[in-house]
């Protein structure tokens, strides 16, 4: 495959939603030219959400899920929060060393480094010293500034408009 052709940084954040959705797309896209992909999910448990089911059914994308299985509050983390943190960069580390993928998703890393969760420095350094040709996609609201001078993209995804405004609740098949 054409891994020597890959191998920039990609940053997705914003208020907005559809930043998952953004890096499963670049995953699909990927593994339709033969990619292997891997997604690691921070803060993130279950196979309830579209994005993880469809990617079930692609035998290129394998996905990792590192959550509690409850919504994390910024204000009060948990040991679990930091213990399964500290497991999901585990893995991103395992796969940047390895090579296990040419296309590595680090699904909400921004938020959790933003909530203390990840050191920025540390993922710096793992994303400099991983295996030559890889990309990496970074999602997330609130990326560390120094998440975005490093990559080589920076897609920032804001709502001008959404149906939560009204009240309405989220959409299986859409909103997740």
């Amino acid at each position: 495959m054409g891994a020597k052709a890959l191998g920039k940084v990609h940053v997705v954040t914003g208020p907005g939603k559809g930043k998952t959705t953004a890096a499963f797309g670049f995953a699909l896209r990927a593994a339709g030219h033969g990619f292997r992909v891997c997604v690691v999910q921070f803060m993130k448990s279950g196979s309830t959400t579209g994005e993880v089911l469809g990617a079930k059914r692609i035998r290129e994308i394998k996905v990792f899920q590192y959550g509690t299985g409850r919504f994390v509050d910024s204000k009060s983390i948990t040991e679990d929060d930091r213990r399964c943190a500290s497991e999901a960069l585990a893995k991103v580390k395992e796969i940047l060393d390895e090579g296990e993928c040419e296309v590595l998703i680090m699904d909400e890393a921004n938020i959790a480094a933003s909530y203390g969760l990840l050191d920025p420095s540390e993922v710096l350094e793992m994303l400099k010293s991983r295996t030559p040709g890889i990309e990496v996609v970074l999602t997330g609201r609130n990326a560390p500034r120094e998440f975005m001078r490093y990559a080589d993209y920076v897609s920032y995804v804001d709502d001008r408009k959404h149906p939560h405004e009204k009240g309405e609740r989220a959409r299986q098949g859409v909103e997740w």
